[in-house]
């Protein structure tokens, strides 16, 4: 039973940082998609960032600023984010695709088959 729960988000003002946790259960972190996508109020879900063995990918709004990482023996998921900025407001989900049935491409994390509850992230 594949369990995802993030957590980390809060409130920060402009230019700051977070770093986003997700605790993950159920699969083996090394081998599976993983990531990380993001919704706003009254917009659509975007993809953010994803990782698969080593390799990683971002979308282009967080290019430069965001860093996906995993720590293999403590089954944790990470998005450290750099360089807020209001546009940043969103909710976070991370999300898992334990047997990488979708291309590695962050457009694709959206329909990850496995996805937590969220963590908000409010920049101001």
């Amino acid at each position: 039973h594949v369990q995802l729960v993030e957590s980390g988000g809060g409130s920060v003002q402009a230019g700051g940082s977070l770093k986003l946790s997700c605790v993950v259960s159920g699969y083996r972190v090394g081998t599976a998609g993983m990531g990380w996508f993001r919704q706003a109020p009254g917009k659509e879900r975007e993809g953010v960032a994803t990782i698969r063995g080593g390799s990683r990918r971002y979308a282009d709004s967080v290019q430069g600023r965001f860093t996906i990482s995993k720590d293999l023996t403590k089954k944790l998921l990470y998005l450290q984010m750099n360089s807020l900025t209001p546009a940043d407001t969103a909710m976070y989900y991370c999300a898992a695709d334990p047997l990488c049935r979708l291309d590695n491409d962050v457009a694709l994390v959206t329909g990850y088959p496995h996805t937590g509850r969220g963590t908000q992230v409010t920049v101001s």
